[in-house]
C-alpha cells in the first residue's frame, strides 16, 4: 500500500494516509491557497484522495477529527523544518544512469560520510566535485549517514541551523533541507554513478527522534511490548503492526526505486524487536528482492547489528533473514584494543592478537563465548558464511562519535599505527569501510552534535552524554552537542590530502585498495583460502592467503618495538612487495630482506606491516 502524496501529473495528486483511529481525515492546504479537502476512509484504516488543482510545491498538512493539522508521517519534504507544512514533490527526473548495473557486493569499498561536515558547504551537491577524488583513492560506495528530515533552528548565514548526526530524523521520507531538495539528491546519485560509485543511504527503523515525532497522532506505531534506548520500540509485532511493517518497506523501496539508491544501511537491527513467525528484516528483505527482479539490477540491504547473529544473513531456507551482509563490530573492536590499549567499556573484552586473529579467521571473536563485559555468552559461529558477508572497519562515525572528545584514531596512536591500521582493514577478507578523512589521517574531530528547540530536550541530550561516557570511565566535560561550535569543530580539512604524512597516508590506502583489487589471493576472500597464527608475547600477526597458484603472506607487528622473528616457519621462495615500514610510505626504513629464504631473522619494525608474495 503505497502512501503519502503522489504527483500524478496535470495537477493531480494522490493523497493516502493510515490513521486507524481517526474519525474524519481531511488534506488542509495551506499554499499556495488554503482549503480543505475531505479524505476518503478506506480498508485497514487508511485514508485516501486523489485532487485535483494541486501542482508540485503545494504545501499541506493532514487535519485530524476536524481538529489538528500535523505534517504528512510519509512525507517527501519538509521545506521549513519538523513541525511545519510538509510539500508535494514531483518525482520526475532525467536520469543519465541507464547504464548503471551496480558494484557487486564483494567487490565494494565503502566511504562512510556526514553530508554536514563532508564539506564547508554541507550539501549534496558540494559532495559533487569530490567524487573524483574518492574514485581514484579506489573507493566504490559512498555510504550517506542519514538524511531524514531532523529538527533545526532557523537558517543562519554560518550553515549550522541544522546540526544532527540523522539518526534523530522524523520523517524517514523526507530529504534533510539543509543538505539540499529532493532534486539536489537525485543529482548527487546520478553523478556518483556516473563516477561509477554506488551509493549507501543510512536508514533508521528502529525510533523516531524526539522533536517533531507527531507518529503517534495517527496510529499505533509504537508498542510497549518493547524498550529501546529511545523509549517504547516500533511495533513490529503487535496490534495492527502490519501497517507499520508497510511503512517502513515503502520507505525502503521509496529510495531505492525513486532515487536510484544502491544499498541500504539498515541502522542498529538489534533494536527491532519482532517476535512474529516471520521477522521484519525478512519481509522487507522479501521486497527488496522483489524490486531488484523488477528493475534488472541488484540492489543490497546490510545490517548493523549487535548481536553476532548469522540469522541476519542466511538465506530463508537456512532460518535466515536473507539479508545481503552485516557490520562485524569485533574486528573494530579487536584491532582498536590491540593499537590503542584501551580496556574499558566493551574494549574489556578485547585486546589480544588472539582477537584480531580470530576475528580474520572466523569474523565474530564472540561466537558464543564468554563475553567479560556483557557477563553472559554471546553471538554464534559464522564460519558457514562468505567473509564477503561482513562489514568491518577502523572507524566509523559511532567509534569516534562516541567518545567524549570525538578522537579519531590519528589523535589516539602514531603515523606508524594509522598505516598498519589501514592494512590490517583493506587487505581483510572482508568488505572494508572507511570514515571520511580516515584516507589521509583527518585531525578534526567528530563529536556529537544537535540542534533543538526544546530546552528540557536540550537539557536531556547533555544529561545523557555525560551518563554514557561514565561507562567508560570517562573524566571532565563532554562538547556541548547543543552548541554550533561543536558542529563546525568536525568540518573536514581536506585540501590536507595533499601535505607531507597526510599524503603518504592517502597513497598508501590507495595502493593497498589496489593491491586487494588485482592480486588473485587477495581478491579470493573465502575462508578455505586462508591460515592465521600468532605470537602474543611478541604481538606479532600473520596470515597466508592463496588462490590457485598465488599465494599472499602479511605480517603484522604491533609491537613499539622492533621484532626479530625466524623465517623458517614461513618457509622459502616469497618476494617482498610492500612494507610500511619504508621511507616511500615516510616510515623509519625496512630491515625486511626483498626474499625470504634459508630462514634467516627477520626484523619487524615497530607497528609495521609488510606483504610477501610467493614466486
Amino acid at each position: 500500500m503505497k502512501i503519502g502524496a503522489h504527483y500524478l501529473g496535470d495537477s493531480r495528486c494522490e493523497f493516502r494516509v493510515w490513521a486507524p483511529n481517526a474519525e474524519t481525515v481531511a488534506v488542509k492546504i495551506v499554499s499556495p491557497q488554503e482549503r480543505i479537502l475531505p479524505m476518503q476512509q478506506q480498508e485497514g484504516g487508511y485514508w485516501q484522495l486523489t485532487a485535483a488543482d494541486v501542482d508540485p510545491g503545494t504545501q499541506y498538512f493532514y487535519q485530524l477529527n476536524n481538529g489538528e493539522s500535523r505534517p504528512d508521517p510519509a512525507s517527501n519534504y519538509q521545506p521549513s523544518g519538523v513541525h511545519t507544512a510538509s510539500q508535494v514533490i514531483d518525482h520526475n527526473f532525467t536520469w543519465n544512469d541507464s547504464g548503471w548495473s551496480g558494484i557487486p557486493l564483494e567487490n565494494l569499498i565503502i566511504y562512510e560520510l556526514h553530508v554536514g561536515t563532508f564539506t564547508q558547504e554541507g550539501t549534496f551537491e558540494a559532495i559533487i566535485p569530490r567524487l573524483k577524488d574518492l574514485k581514484e583513492l579506489g573507493v566504490n560506495a559512498i555510504e550517506i549517514m542519514p538524511i531524514a528530515q531532523f529538527p533545526g533552528d532557523k537558517p543562519t548565514d554560518d550553515g549550522c541551523a541544522y546540526r544532527n548526526w540523522g539518526y534523530d530524523g522524523v520523517y524517514p521520507f523526507a530529504v534533510q533541507t539543509s543538505y539540499g531538495d529532493p532534486e539536489a539528491l537525485k543529482r548527487l546519485v546520478d553523478a556518483s554513478h556516473q563516477q561509477g560509485v554506488a551509493v549507501v543511504l543510512d536508514v533508521v527503523y528502529n525510533h523516531f527522534g524526539p522533536e517533531g515525532n507527531y507518529m503517534s497522532h495517527f496510529g499505533p506505531y509504537f508498542t510497549h511490548a518493547y524498550r529501546t534506548p529511545w523509549g517504547d520500540a516500533m511495533n513490529f509485532d503487535d496490534g495492527h503492526s502490519h501497517n507499520v511493517r508497510n511503512y517502513f518497506i515503502q520507505n525502503a523501496l521509496y529510495w531505492l526505486r525513486d532515487y536510484h539508491i544502491d544499498i541500504l544501511r539498515l541502522d542498529a537491527v538489534h533494536a527491532i524487536y519482532d517476535l512474529g513467525a516471520k521477522h521484519f528484516l525478512e519481509e522487507l528483505a522479501e521486497n527488496v528482492a522483489a524490486l531488484s527482479t523488477q528493475q534488472n539490477r541488484k540492489l543490497y540491504l546490510i545490517a548493523e547489528s549487535d548481536l553476532n547473529d548469522p540469522r541476519v544473513v542466511r538465506p530463508v531456507e537456512n532460518g535466515g533473514y536473507g539479508l545481503d551482509a552485516q557490520w562485524s563490530d569485533d574486528f573494530h573492536h579487536a584491532l582498536h584494543a590491540l593499537l590503542t590499549g584501551e580496556k574499558t567499556g566493551y574494549y574489556e573484552d578485547f585486546g589480544k592478537c588472539e582477537h584480531l586473529a580470530k576475528a580474520y579467521r572466523d569474523t565474530f571473536v564472540y561466537d558464543w563465548k564468554y563475553s567479560p563485559h556483557r557477563k553472559r555468552f554471546h553471538g554464534n559461529s559464522v564460519r558457514d558464511r562468505s567473509p564477503n558477508q561482513f562489514v568491518v572497519c577502523i572507524q566509523n562515525h559511532d567509534q569516534v562519535g562516541n567518545r567524549m572528545l570525538g578522537e579519531r584514531l590519528s589523535h589516539l596512536v602514531s603515523f606508524e599505527a594509522l598505516k598498519l591500521a589501514a592494512g590490517a582493514l583493506l587487505l581483510s577478507p572482508n568488505i572494508p569501510l572507511l570514515f571520511m578523512g580516515e584516507e589521509y589521517g583527518e585531525e578534526a574531530p567528530f563529536l556529537y552534535f544537535v540542534s533543538h528547540s526544546d530546552p528540557d530536550l536540550i537539557r536531556a541530550v547533555r544529561q545523557g552524554r555525560k551518563q554514557e561516557f561514565a561507562a567508560f570511565h570517562a573524566e571532565g566535560e563532554p562538547p556541548d552537542p547543543e552548541s554550533s561550535e561543536t558542529f563546525l569543530k568536525c568540518k573536514l580539512n581536506w585540501e590536507k590530502r595533499k601535505e607531507g604524512k597526510h599524503q603518504a597516508l592517502w597513497s598508501l590506502h590507495q595502493h593497498l585498495i589496489q593491491l586487494r583489487n588485482t592480486i588473485p589471493a587477495l581478491v579470493e576472500r573465502e575462508r578455505q583460502n586462508m591460515e592465521v597464527d600468532f605470537l602474543e608475547d611478541k604481538k606479532v600477526i600473520w596470515w597466508r592467503r592463496w588462490s590457485q597458484n598465488n599465494q599472499i603472506l602479511c605480517l603484522m607487528n604491533f609491537n613499539q618495538s622492533d621484532i626479530n622473528l625466524g623465517s623458517a616457519m614461513l618457509g622459502d621462495g616469497w618476494k617482498k612487495i610492500l612494507d610500511s615500514a619504508d621511507e616511500k610510505w615516510q616510515g623509519s626504513g625496512s630491515q625486511l630482506p626483498e626474499e625470504l629464504s634459508n630462514g634467516k631473522q627477520l626484523v619487524l619494525r615497530p607497528q609495521s606491516f609488510a606483504v610477501y608474495q610467493l614466486s
